[in-house]
């Protein structure tokens, strides 16, 4: 499982950089370019609270990669070592990015 980093502080699921979440999908089927991929496991943050899932933020993550152009994509699975997501203000998906994207 890759390491990921989540700067997306306004995402429900984001708990001090890491993902509340077991496994994330990354949504850009016909991405060429970082800015062309997304979070789809975004959820805005509302408020000041968060998520309501009892599990704990892990450093790694399963993550389900629609970006089949990336070079790290095998079979719809990420394998880098290491992600980051970004798109410190997002208030929606489309505002966030895989910004470990290369396209292959």
């Amino acid at each position: 499982m890759p390491e990921l980093k989540c700067t997306v502080q306004t995402c429900t699921h984001n708990k001090n950089f890491y993902c509340d979440l077991d496994s994330i999908q990354v949504g850009g089927d016909s991405a060429r370019r970082a800015d062309e991929t997304c979070c789809d496991s975004f959820e805005e943050r509302k408020g000041d609270t968060y998520s309501n899932i009892t599990g704990d933020a892990s450093p790694t993550s399963n993550i389900d990669c629609k970006a089949v152009e990336c070079m790290y994509n095998q079979e719809c699975k990420c394998h880098a070592g290491k992600i980051s997501v970004e798109g410190s203000n997002a208030c929606h998906c489309g505002e966030t990015e895989c910004a470990t994207f290369k396209c292959s």
